[in-house]
């Protein structure tokens, strides 16, 4: 069965606001990431996230398709599905949810790989979690011959889910964004407000920069992947969102 994932988690906040305010802190249901692949002119590109819920213990897959010469979902995506039985694998939700957006892939031709040129992985130790450094690939042994470093500014902000008025918490965190390299700085993103889709969010972090095979040859645009965190059952949620970083090369 399928449903929504802001309805979803509204109702477990609304009905778990007291255990939350008085429980110790716990681990929260901190997402899987995957990427799916690019179309071979690297326009799209897919990405997964998928974990087991806190408090239901239901797993899900969550599937979008980017733009990124636009900047918006494509395809029809997200497709999201949650198996609302705690004896359901992620395999199972996992297979599922790919069956659901085959189409939208073979419509939009992503089946080049996608490759991962930095990762704040989830087992490193060392960084701050304020930013992420890449650049293309040097020959042979030899460092990023031109590196650039993305920053990410929290900031409280508004959003149409009642996170202080009905649940309590604190004002909901947006983020910006913004590229440094050649001595500039280049805001990419700022948000006005936070999505309803990101629920009651409280931090965020850069996870990773994806990029289609050759990028920088190609001309091709790397992906930001940013972690999102939210309040949830057990402790914060962690979800991702895809920013493009043009200009890179």
């Amino acid at each position: 069965m399928r449903r929504s994932v802001v309805q979803a988690v509204s109702v477990r906040l609304a009905a778990s606001l007291l255990a939350l305010v008085a429980a110790p802190a716990f681990a929260g249901d901190a997402a899987n990431f995957a990427a799916l692949g690019f179309s071979a002119d690297g326009r799209y590109f897919g990405y997964e996230e998928f974990g087991v819920q806190d408090g239901s213990g239901f797993p899900y897959s969550n599937i979008f398709i980017l733009d990124v010469a636009q900047d918006k979902w494509a395809g029809g995506s997200p497709f999201r599905l949650t198996l609302e039985d705690e004896s359901s694998t992620l395999g199972a939700v996992r297979t599922e949810a790919m069956a659901k957006a085959a189409k939208a892939f073979s419509d939009l031709a992503i089946s080049e790989p996608a490759v991962i040129e930095a990762l704040n992985g989830d087992g490193e130790v060392g960084h701050d979690g304020a930013g992420i450094t890449f650049g293309a690939r040097g020959f042979g042994m030899d460092p990023p011959p031109n590196p650039v470093t993305l920053k990410i500014e929290s900031f409280e902000s508004t959003s149409t889910v009642p996170c202080v008025e009905s649940y309590g918490f604190s004002p909901p965190v947006g983020f910006a964004l913004t590229l440094e390299a050649d001595g500039k700085s280049t805001e990419l993103h700022r948000d006005q407000s936070v999505p309803a889709s990101r629920n009651c969010t409280v931090a965020y972090r850069p996870y990773g920069i994806v990029a289609p095979v050759n990028w920088s040859w190609n001309a091709r645009t790397p992906v930001a992947i940013i972690s999102v965190f939210s309040q949830g059952f057990e402790g914060p949620d962690r979800r991702f969102i895809a920013i493009p970083v043009p200009g890179v090369k």
